[in-house]
């Protein structure tokens, strides 16, 4: 049995700004040598020129060195998420989860958070887009149930990965090995990396069938509900964390989900705050939830229709602003109005994370 979760979000209060785990580690909230894996929102552009990545990666894993006892390579090995933008009222803020002592959590046979985590093998950059990373991912997927002591796939309610996009300099490297790659424009290959890693979230799961080469990205029926997905420069493996329940592990903490079926569907965002245990009324407000929350984590994509509940929207035509902002700003919107915190965590390219026009939403309940 694994050991119990401890789980806390944390505010960012510049781009290098790593006091909150600090204080975490100094107060005795948690130990550094068990932190499993930290998702975070920074204030970049979310594009893959968005360097705010890498200053809080290095920010946070200095402070898990300089307090703990795990040396620099192993270090390297914990799965920091970071999601780049944070447009509208989103605030950047970083969730942490580590194990906690079995012997202080809360005892209970009820279902309650676990968490697994896993490094896939390297993904090259010739594989992005293509059959070879949904079946590295998939791979790495089970790895992460194991080491979470999840058997059922039905107990999974939160893959959140972060896998490498092609750049310049990658797309050249495949060249000068005599292979070609899915796509040339690098700001497209963050969206089909992530795509690309969804369906092998997917196929872990059982939720589809190993994809032909010619849905990948494109046959939108084919989708994980759980699924939520980052990519960006700062890695060649593919960064994978788990989270679901499992019965007996103790502690206060339960996972729950939903999709939003577009972006306006704060029902989904209520729906997977139901999932993860707690007790709300017909028609919730922000202030039934009393602090119970500790984030939500949703996925968004601009509808290809170009429409939401058949009122017509720019999105995709605007030159001036990426849809990519546009549609973060209007589900961050959405998702905080349930919530009553802007420090949601909510990312973009949302291809097979959910239907089409919406997203997955996950969720994380403290139950006391």
């Amino acid at each position: 049995m694994p050991d119990p979760i401890e789980v806390r979000k944390i505010p960012i209060e510049s781009v290098t700004d790593a006091s909150g785990l600090a204080r975490l580690i100094d107060d005795g909230v948690l130990e550094a040598d068990r932190v499993l894996a930290v998702v975070g929102k920074t204030e970049g552009n979310g594009g893959v020129n968005d360097y705010t990545r890498l200053l809080a990666d290095r920010a946070f894993r200095e402070v898990l060195l300089a307090r703990g006892t795990r040396s620099a390579a192993e270090i390297a090995e914990v799965p920091l998420v970071w999601s780049g933008g944070t447009d509208g009222v989103l605030s950047p803020h970083a969730t942490v989860f580590a194990t906690t002592d079995p012997d202080t959590a809360p005892r209970t046979a009820e279902p309650r958070l676990s968490v697994g985590v896993a490094m896939s093998e390297i993904i090259r950059p010739e594989d992005i887009g293509r059959p070879a990373m949904v079946e590295t991912v998939a791979a790495g997927v089970r790895a992460a149930m194991k080491t979470a002591g999840i058997d059922d796939p039905a107990d999974v309610h939160y893959v959140q990965t972060k896998t490498p996009l092609l750049t310049l300099d990658t797309i050249n490297d495949a060249r000068a090995r005599g292979h070609d790659v899915v796509t040339e424009d690098t700001l497209a290959s963050m969206d089909v990396s992530n795509s690309t890693t969804a369906l092998g979230i997917a196929v872990a799961l059982g939720e589809i069938d190993p994809p032909e080469a010619g849905a990948i990205h494109r046959d939108l029926s084919l989708y994980s509900s759980v699924a939520s997905c980052s990519s960006g420069v700062e890695l060649d493996r593919a960064q994978i964390v788990v989270v679901g329940n499992v019965r007996g592990i103790g502690g206060r903490y339960r996972a729950g989900h939903g999709v939003m079926k577009d972006a306006l569907d704060a029902d989904g965002v209520w729906d997977a705050i139901r999932s993860a245990g707690l007790d709300l009324p017909e028609r919730p407000h922000p202030g039934d939830l009393d602090g119970r929350v500790v984030n939500v984590f949703i996925k968004c994509e601009a509808d290809p229709s170009g429409s939401v509940r058949g009122r017509r929207n720019i999105m995709l035509d605007d030159s001036d602003v990426h849809w990519h902002r546009q549609i973060k700003a209007c589900v961050g919107g959405v998702a905080a109005a349930v919530t009553g915190d802007p420090a949601v965590f909510v990312s973009v390219a949302a291809v097979h994370q959910g239907p089409s026009g919406g997203g997955t939403v996950a969720a994380i309940a403290d139950l006391g």
